[in-house]
Formats: structure tokens, C-alpha cells, sequence
């Protein structure tokens, strides 16, 4: 009976092992749609080289391990999924490979679904070599997911993730009630390329989960990528189940930090940061139960409080699911903080996240703080973090004691490139030596590097244009990174410039050039960046309203303006604004520097997001010894809501002079700014200065500025319970006669 069993096996594997797979050339969509029809275990569906435009595939099928349906590229690299395309996949046992995705946008709310539908899920399905470059929607408003993960056992690898704009996660796993929750998905060798911020919560570059499914284990592991620069938001990866591990990752200048924000018994080990001194890169932030943290390496990591190297956060007591649970059993052993910024403890600590850790250690751990300051920060109790067999490099007065010894430190690069105690009895402590950082050459598809960026501004070709001359005909056929010199003399300029690329106009050597608008001097479109360079620009004819320089709907990615040495009049009468940045766009940077206003509305309007969740118009505005004469307002800057998943905006405003100014009883107004920096200002016969705090810990300094005739600088509170915070320090107010 045994050999007959045996036998009867064997003919059924015969059976089930593909007789005669086929290779289906497709060139079109009826033909792919065919092909999926009738595949069987072992085929493969191979689309044609070419752009396929507007494609909505529906890949399904029923494979086996040994013979999966893959669905290919002709060539790698050479088919692309253009304009309105996405992929959903359904079956088991499916292969992906070979495809981009450039120049377009899903068309849903997700650009590869592993599932056709809500009862037709993926599972042991594989998506590698794949690409999906700048594949956002043009608002960046409107969400969507690029890779989203449902059902068991998939693996997304050897991928390249870049230049996401709009808002959504580039990769999450789905876990809803219903379907499985135990994934044990894989999520490797995967380059996660550049993330401008977003601008908003809701710009994570990996999730795992959501709150609602969180005290369950997904079981995934994500190992061995490089995340490159991706600072959507300040959860990089945001870890919202059980069970995962997180290991030997490489993270490069990334704002933010990996998060276990909800969700217990998680493993982060053997990752490396490097933030080469970035603004808020950070590293690992604890929140919930048994989180195991340890052999992980951090350097030059410049963020603080939620973006620390490290952070371990106080809970809500009895918190609800989608809050702050109390951090308990953390373990967080081995790992180097070298030329850090902060090691926050008890972070977030207020009247509600009142839940301090408990149960937890902090051992064998190797800390040397930045420019050899202590990086130990504690904003609530730490009575239930034991500390033991740590070393931090000494320094004058060190915040912890029992458990962190103080001592000479001395570092050296070893062979993997990481820095190490050349002292051989600190061997045991900090990361381990044999780390071995995934190489770019390891991750992302092989045959796939992406475009070169787009020119810097001046790295073009510089093209005169004498006096007289269209200067709508010659930013029309700039090129990106261009500069237009200008002669002296006047150009009248009738209708806005559009802008499409990085442009620069500017004086010529020695030349005195006037712009002459008739209503506004540009719009910037998408893809578009300006900047304007010893200029002066006559708007008093312009009628009283719109603006000189508007940022159209719909504009990304991200982009910048800056105003160099120019002087503008407006027309005095009714409101022409300055910079206006429609809602959807966002700026990297506004920067006014050592340029003249006059007879104006206001010069920077930054309020057109109105939505509660916390959107704002751009990441840094700088004005910096620049004069401002009877306008409404220097700027008014608005971030609304409360949530705390962003780094900006940041604003700062030093060396100038306002007179004669201000609406509204103000004449600046900075709502929602996470880091505001006024200083050495002088306001005469003016409205004052108003910074209103709506979220977070935001970092507030007017200083040193003068106030003739005008209010003293108010700070407001939204939401902070305590007196307003913020330094005011060295401002001389004269009251007004």
C-alpha cells in the first residue's frame, strides 16, 4: 500500500506541473486581458516594449510555488505605465516584474493593489524589479497608496520607490477586519528614494497597519533597504501592529524617524542612520509593549524630542486604541549614538500622555552626544527605565548617573565605514562590529537609476535679453536651470510669465533693468521654481488686486521662489499681493533677502489651506534684511490642526524694517509654525507682531527686535494649557504718542 501511495503522489505532481508553459507576447490591452484569461501555472504574459498609456491591468491567476503566472517586461526597463494606469493583482502564487510606472497617476487610490477586489486577495505573490518614479497625483491633497499589501505571504523587493508628492504612504500593509492579519509579508532590497515633506500627516514611506487592528501580529519583516532622503512626514516607518522586525536597513539623511507607534512584542535591530547633521533626522521611537530595540547604529542625527536618535515616549493611562499606550517591558540594548543631537525620555510627557515607561532597560548602550554635549533629555519620569552598562563619552554635567558611565571615549572607522571605541574594553558595548550596510548596488532594480534632477537655479546657460526684448518669449524657451540676464532698460510685461522649470532673471553685469507689470509678473506652474535677482519691478499701474507672483493649483513637485536684491512698488490703492501659493501646491522654500516693498497688500500670503488636518503651503520661509513700507502684512503664514506628524513650518525673519504697516492688527502672522526666529527686526508706526501656537512643542524666539510706535509681539496658545511659551528676550517697545 505504502509504494502504491507513493506512486499515486507521484502522478498527481506530474499532473499539476505545468505540461507546456508558454510565452504570450502582448502588444495592447485586449490582448493582455486574453493572455490573463488563460494562463496557467508556469506562464508568462510579456508586454510588449513601449509606453502602455492609460492602463487599468487586472493580473489574477492560480499558480504553485514551483510555477508561478508572471506577468514581465519584454525588456526591463522598457515598458512604462504611463498617464492613468495602476495594477491590481488577485490569485496566488503571481510574479511581477520589470515594469515602471512615470509620468501619470493611479487613477484610484492605489497604484499596485496586491488584490482585484475586497474578496479576491494576493497571497505568496512576489512584485519585484519594479518601478514607480514621481507617479504622483498633481494635488498633493489627494491620497493614494503606491504598493499596498493585503492577504499572506507576499514579498515586494529588489523595487525602486521615488519622488512621492502627494499625500498617502509610498508602501503600506492592509490589515482590515475579515481578512487575514498574520501577513508575514517580506519587504526587502528595496530602494526608497528621496520624499520631499509633504506638508501634512499622511506622508509615511512604510506602514504596517492602522490603530484599529494594532494589538494583532502581521509578522512582517522589512530588511535590507536603503531609505534615501524620504522625509514626507516624521514617521518614515510607521509600525501600527505586532510581531515585525525591522533589520539591517539603511537610512540616509532621512527626516524623521522609524516609529512603533502602536502595537506590541516588535523587533528594531541592526539598522543604521546617517544623518549627517540633517534638521530632524532622527532614529527609533518606542511607544507600547515588549518593543525589543537593540545592535543598532545612529550617527549624526540632529532631530530632537519625537525625532530623536532615540526616543521612548510616555502613554495616556487607559488610552484608547488610536492614542498613546504606556511604553512597558521596552528592552534597548546595544546599540551607538554617536554625534547625536538627543535621546529623549518620557517624550511627549503633558496632562494627557501621563503614563510614564515602566518595566523597561536601557543597557550596553554607547552614546557621544553632538559637539560633545549630553544628549539625555528627560520630560517626565524615568523611574521605570533601569539603566545598566552604558557609556556615554564624558561631559560636564551629565543628566543621568547610576547605570551611564562617564569616561574618555575615543572613536575610529572601522572597515564598514562606522565609527567604534578604539578602547578594547568597551568592545561589549554599542553596536557590534561585523554591521554590514546594504550597498545601493544591492537594493532597488538593477537596471534602474532614475533621472538626473532637474538643473539647479544658475546651473543653466545664462541668455541675454536686451531691453525692449519679450520676455514672455524668452522664459518661454528657457530651459530648466536657465538664467535671463537683462540689460538696463524697461520691459513691459502685459500678462503673467509662466514658469515651467528652475529659472532665474536677473540684472546683467552692471545693469539696471525694470520690470513693468500690467497685473501680475508670474505664475508658476507645475514643475516651475523662480528666482529673481537685482530687479526692480514697477507695479503701480497693476490694478488693485490678484498677485505678482502666483503658484497655480495642481504644481508639483515641490518647488521655491526667492526674491534677491529687488525692490517692488505696487500700486498703493486696493491689494496686489506678492507671493500667493494656491491650496494643494507646496514650497521647499520662500526666501526674501535684502529686497524693498512698497505700497502693497500683503507681501507673502500662505493661507489658502483651510482643512483642519494640518496642512500648510511651504516648509521654510527665510526674509532676511529686506525693507517692507506700507503693506498690509510682511506675511501671513497659516498651519492649522494639531496633529504632530511634521517638521515645519520653519520661519524666520531677521535684519529687517516694517513701517507704516499692518491689517488686522498685525503686521506679521505666524499661526501653526513649528520653529519661528524674529530677531533684530525694527517695526515702526505699524500693527505688531502676532505667532500663534496650535500644535506640538513649537520653538518660538523673537528677540532683539525694536517696536516704535508699535505693540509689543504677542504669542498665543490654541491648545497649550500653561502660559505661552517662547522666548521673548531684548525687544524694546515705545509706546505709541
Amino acid at each position: 500500500m505504502k509504494v502504491r501511495a507513493a506512486a499515486i503522489w507521484a502522478i498527481l505532481a506530474v499532473a499539476a506541473a505545468p505540461a507546456h508553459a508558454r510565452d504570450m507576447l502582448v502588444s495592447d490591452q485586449a490582448q493582455f486581458g486574453a493572455a490573463v484569461k488563460k494562463a496557467q501555472p508556469g506562464d508568462r504574459i510579456i508586454l510588449a516594449d513601449g509606453e502602455w498609456r492609460d492602463f487599468q491591468m487586472v493580473f489574477t491567476g492560480t499558480g504553485t510555488a514551483a510555477a508561478p503566472i508572471t506577468l514581465t517586461a519584454q525588456t526591463k526597463g522598457k515598458v512604462l505605465l504611463t498617464g492613468r494606469s495602476n495594477l491590481r493583482i488577485g490569485g496566488r502564487h503571481l510574479l511581477v516584474s520589470g515594469l515602471i510606472f512615470k509620468n501619470g497617476a493611479s487613477p484610484t487610490g492605489e497604484v499596485i493593489s496586491f488584490r482585484r477586489d475586497s474578496k479576491t486577495l494576493a497571497s505568496d505573490t512576489r512584485v519585484t524589479e519594479v518601478v514607480i518614479d514621481g507617479f504622483s497625483k498633481a494635488d498633493r491633497r489627494a491620497e493614494d497608496i503606491w504598493v499596498a499589501l493585503y492577504g499572506t505571504g507576499n514579498r515586494v523587493d529588489h523595487s525602486h520607490f521615488e519622488g512621492k508628492t502627494n499625500s498617502g504612504v509610498t508602501l503600506a500593509v492592509i490589515r482590515r477586519t475579515g481578512d487575514p492579519l498574520d501577513n508575514r509579508h517580506r519587504i526587502d532590497h528595496i530602494y526608497f528614494g528621496p520624499r520631499p515633506p509633504l506638508g501634512s500627516n499622511g506622508g509615511e514611506t512604510v506602514r504596517i497597519g492602522t490603530s484599529e487592528e494594532s494589538l494583532s501580529a502581521s509578522n512582517t519583516v522589512i530588511e535590507r533597504n536603503i531609505f534615501d532622503r524620504t522625509s514626507g512626514e516624521v514617521e518614515i516607518v510607521s509600525v501600527k501592529s505586532g510581531g515585525n522586525i525591522i533589520r539591517e536597513n539603511l537610512v540616509l539623511e532621512a527626516q524623521g524617524a522609524f516609529v512603533l507607534r502602536h502595537g506590541n512584542g516588535n523587533l528594531v535591530e541592526r539598522n543604521i542612520f546617517l544623518g549627517k547633521g540633517v534638521a530632524d533626522t532622527g532614529g527609533v521611537r518606542v511607544i507600547n509593549r515588549d518593543q525589543i530595540v537593540r545592535d543598532n547604529y545612529f550617527e549624526g542625527l540632529a532631530g530632537t524630542s519625537f525625532k530623536s536618535a532615540l526616543s521612548v515616549m510616555n502613554g495616556v493611562p487607559n488610552s484608547v486604541i488610536n492614542r498613546y499606550h504606556q511604553v512597558a517591558n521596552a528592552r534597548i540594548e546595544g546599540n551607538s549614538i554617536i554625534d547625536s543631537a538627543r535621546i529623549t525620555l518620557a517624550a511627549g510627557a503633558d496632562a494627557e500622555r501621563s503614563a510614564a515607561p515602566v518595566d523597561s532597560r536601557f543597557e550596553r548602550n554607547l552614546i557621544v552626544g553632538a559637539q560633545g554635549q549630553d544628549p539625555f533629555r528627560a520630560e517626565g519620569e524615568t523611574g521605570g527605565i533601569a539603566f545598566a552598562g552604558n557609556v556615554e563619552a564624558k561631559v560636564a554635567k551629565p543628566l543621568l548617573g547610576a547605570g551611564v558611565e562617564q569616561r574618555e571615549v575615543v572613536l575610529e572607522r572601522a572597515a564598514n565605514g562606522l565609527l567604534y571605541p578604539t578602547d578594547p574594553a568597551l568592545a561589549a558595548i554599542g553596536a557590534p562590529r561585523d554591521l554590514k550596510p546594504v550597498t545601493r548596488e544591492e537594493v532597488g532594480a538593477s537596471w534602474y537609476r532614475g533621472d538626473a534632477p532637474e538643473a539647479a537655479f544658475g546651473a543653466g546657460s545664462t541668455l541675454p535679453v536686451p531691453a525692449g526684448a519679450s520676455l514672455a518669449r524668452a522664459v518661454a524657451g528657457a530651459k530648466a536651470g536657465d538664467t535671463l540676464a537683462l540689460a538696463t532698460g524697461t520691459y513691459d510685461i502685459a500678462a503673467p510669465l509662466v514658469v515651467r522649470h528652475r529659472l532665474t532673471i536677473a540684472a546683467a553685469t552692471d545693469a539696471k533693468p525694470v520690470l513693468r507689470v500690467a497685473s501680475g509678473l508670474a505664475q508658476i506652474a507645475g514643475g516651475g521654481g523662480l528666482r529673481l535677482e537685482n530687479l526692480a519691478v514697477d507695479a503701480a499701474a497693476a490694478p488693485g488686486n490678484g498677485a505678482l507672483v502666483m503658484v497655480a493649483g495642481s504644481v508639483a513637485p515641490n518647488y521655491s521662489v526667492t526674491f534677491d536684491r529687488v525692490s517692488v512698488r505696487g500700486p498703493g490703492k486696493g491689494r496686489l499681493d506678492g507671493i500667493v501659493m494656491a491650496p494643494g501646491t507646496f514650497a521647499d522654500d520662500v526666501t526674501i533677502a535684502d529686497s524693498d516693498f512698497a505700497e502693497m497688500g500683503t507681501v507673502v500670503v500662505a493661507t489658502g489651506e483651510q482643512e483642519p488636518q494640518g496642512w500648510y503651503p511651504m516648509e521654510r520661509l527665510t526674509i532676511a534684511g529686506s525693507r517692507f513700507a506700507r503693506v498690509a502684512m510682511v506675511a501671513d503664514l497659516l498651519r492649522k490642526g494639531s496633529d504632530e506628524s511634521t517638521f515645519g513650518p520653519w520661519f524666520s525673519m531677521t535684519g529687517s524694517s516694517v513701517a507704516d504697516s499692518g491689517t488686522g492688527g498685525a503686521s506679521l502672522r505666524i499661526s501653526g509654525a513649528q520653529h519661528a526666529d524674529i530677531a533684530q527686526n525694527s517695526f515702526a508706526a505699524s500693527d505688531g507682531i502676532l505667532v500663534i501656537h496650535s500644535v506640538g512643542a513649537p520653538e518660538t524666539r523673537i528677540a532683539s527686535n525694536a517696536f516704535a510706535a508699535t505693540p509689543a509681539p504677542r504669542i498665543e496658545e490654541l491648545a497649550w494649557k500653561g502660559a505661552p511659551r517662547g522666548q521673548l528676550v531684548g525687544n524694546v517697545v515705545e509706546a505709541r504718542p
